[in-house]
């Protein structure tokens, strides 16, 4: 008997190590460890090797603090980062202004032409920030921008009222640009509150304006200041309008000081040292913004989402839609025009005339320069390899996090969102730490900025997937295994097929996206593998701003018509949606 016990026991055991080995090695386990290694290799180590560097010495590779003592023992490195935490302000404050009326006026009243000013917000988010900065540069320079010159001709007077190369007009510039995703967040917020406190305070009396301060804008605080410390963090960590505006206003900001550290000799270690600040400040403010969106005090429940009536303005309204158009003219239709302008001009500062109309610089640019050639198609495929890596790598962590097929699946979500706290320039630091030097050296080649976008630009494929993969039940997938079939036929046969305008809209994002980036390309791009972005601070210091116009005019063209492609597929909101 106790021969048989003993048996009994070492077949069970054998048994469990049978069925450990199986749960071990059954593919499900296999796929979710190989994404636990991508995510080590994207996020994790690059990160590791940011802080190591910071605390390494350069030469002996010891232990110091010496790095820190460097990047912060000069003023001038010091007044960077606080001229960085006022431009930061600022310019989330001139956002504000822009983006709270717009979004109450399209979600919330009467304002005619709603639909059309959603489209010129939508615009201005196509429109990358250093094109902006660029014909904002040619609209307000100080002496050939077409505003001054405008002003001196109708007045006389010997200089134009507008300089753009100042601390003003950089925050001014920058808000241009950042506004929608405020506008996106406040919109949406409004969207979801029922009109019937409002109708309740207007029959107490309250007029629109005290009705709109006392009920609404409440209601809607925690997403709007969400978005504000979002935007804060965006411009914390510019480069490109910083770069063009900045630079020759004589002023530094944190970014153009961490591309002088990159100037030879390249000092990682301290630049390395010198980001930390911005990767505290990041982490707080997510933090802040996190728990300001979960505040439940805000929040109004009203039977099926609720009542909404546009609130009537009057005559108002009109006044509230010149505002719109203001703002739509600031941010698209002049600097639009005058790149446009710029674009077929052989010389920008001249008027356009018969004389003065080329089409040089797209001949130029398409088959004469191929620099210029090569950057446009650097800037499409990274863009398109991106897209599709982001979207797949997203899909695939949200489906495992989601349906638990793990345990902890959570921990690859979070080192998945982990790249949010990380400002793109920091990031850029982070891979030239960690993939630059023997033994992977990648500095130079495209497989490095691709694997720097799709770490950058991962979160937004996960939180798109993750947000469809909740709305799905699982009692479908359940329905496939119960005929017979296993999980990756169930994926295959009924979440793939049902989620597939939404993974189609991350990948049109991510490539739109992808397009204009420019921080995290700025430092890890060489002469064979630079895009666009980078392309275009070259021309810009070189004065090229006939052919630099041109590339932005095709680069524009073609996100451009994908976002066209978006819009019927998907909807007109798939970029200034959120999830």
């Amino acid at each position: 008997m106790a021969v048989l016990g003993i048996e009994g026991d070492r077949s069970t055991a054998a048994t469990k190590v049978a069925a450990a080995l199986r749960n071990a090695f059954n593919p499900t386990t296999l796929v979710a460890l190989l994404l636990a290694a991508v995510l080590v290799f994207l996020v994790a180590n690059p990160l590791f090797q940011l802080v190591k560097d910071s605390f390494t010495n350069a030469r002996d590779h010891s232990f110091t603090f010496a790095n820190y003592v460097t990047a912060f023992g000069r003023p001038r490195y010091v007044q960077a980062l606080i001229n960085s935490m006022e431009l930061g302000a600022v310019a989330a404050l001139f956002a504000s202004i822009i983006a709270v009326p717009l979004a109450w006026g399209v979600s919330r009243t009467d304002m005619p032409g709603r639909g059309f000013v959603h489209v010129m917000v939508l615009a201005s988010f196509l429109i990358p920030p250093f094109v902006g900065a660029i014909g904002w540069i040619l609209l307000g320079g100080p002496n050939a921008g077409w505003i001054n010159k405008a002003w001196m001709a109708i007045t006389g007077a010997p200089s134009g009222p507008f300089n753009i190369f100042t601390f003003w007009g950089l925050a001014l510039v920058t808000a241009l640009y950042s506004f929608p995703l405020i506008y996106v967040f406040t919109k949406s917020a409004l969207d979801l509150i029922s009109t019937e406190m409002e109708e309740a305070a207007a029959i107490l009396g309250a007029g629109p304006a005290q009705t709109t301060f006392r009920v609404t804008l409440p209601l809607a605080l925690p997403a709007i200041l969400g978005s504000v410390f979002l935007v804060f963090l965006e411009v914390l960590g510019l480069y490109g309008t910083p770069a063009l505006i900045a630079i020759p206003a004589g002023f530094n900001v944190v970014t153009t000081q961490l591309a002088a550290f990159f100037e030879n000799p390249v000092r990682v270690e301290v630049a390395a040292a010198f980001s930390m600040p911005m990767v505290g400040i990041t982490i707080a403010l997510l933090w802040v913004q996190r728990r300001l969106l979960a505040r439940k005090s805000y929040v109004t429940v009203g039977g099926k989402g609720g009542h909404r009536e546009p609130m009537a303005l009057g005559a108002f309204r009109w006044g509230l839609f010149a505002y719109a158009m203001a703002i739509a003219g600031l941010s698209v239709f002049m600097p639009l025009f005058i790149i446009l302008q710029t674009a077929f001009s052989k010389a920008w500062a001249l008027p356009m005339s018969a004389t003065n109309f080329t089409f040089h610089n797209f001949r130029e640019v398409l088959f004469d320069q191929l620099t210029v050639r090569q950057a446009l198609f650097n800037t499409f495929q990274y863009a398109i390899i991106t897209a599709t890596i982001c979207t797949f790598l997203g899909f695939a962590v949200a489906y495992i996090s989601q349906r638990k097929l793990l345990p902890y699946s959570h921990l690859l979500a979070s080192i998945t969102l982990a790249p949010f706290a990380v400002p793109g320039i920091v990031l850029a630091i982070c891979f030239y730490a960690a993939y630059a030097p023997p033994p992977f050296a990648l500095y130079g080649l495209g497989a490095l900025v691709v694997i720097a976008f799709v770490t950058r630009f991962l979160p937004i494929a996960f939180t798109n997937s993750n947000s469809a993969i909740q709305g799905l039940h699982p009692e479908l997938e359940e329905a496939v295994r119960i005929a017979g079939g296993n999980q990756a036929r169930a994926l295959w046969l009924v979440v793939v097929p049902i989620l597939k305008k939404s993974l189609f809209g991350s990948w049109l994002l991510i490539f739109i996206i992808g397009t204009r980036e420019l921080s995290t390309a700025m430092f890890l791009s060489g002469p064979q593998t630079r895009v666009v972005s980078v392309l275009t601070l070259e021309l810009s210091e070189q004065g090229s701003y006939e052919m630099l116009s041109a590339i932005s005019v095709l680069l524009l063209a073609v996100t451009g018509i994908v976002t066209l492609i978006g819009a019927a597929v998907l909807g007109r909101d798939f970029m200034l949606r959120r999830n």
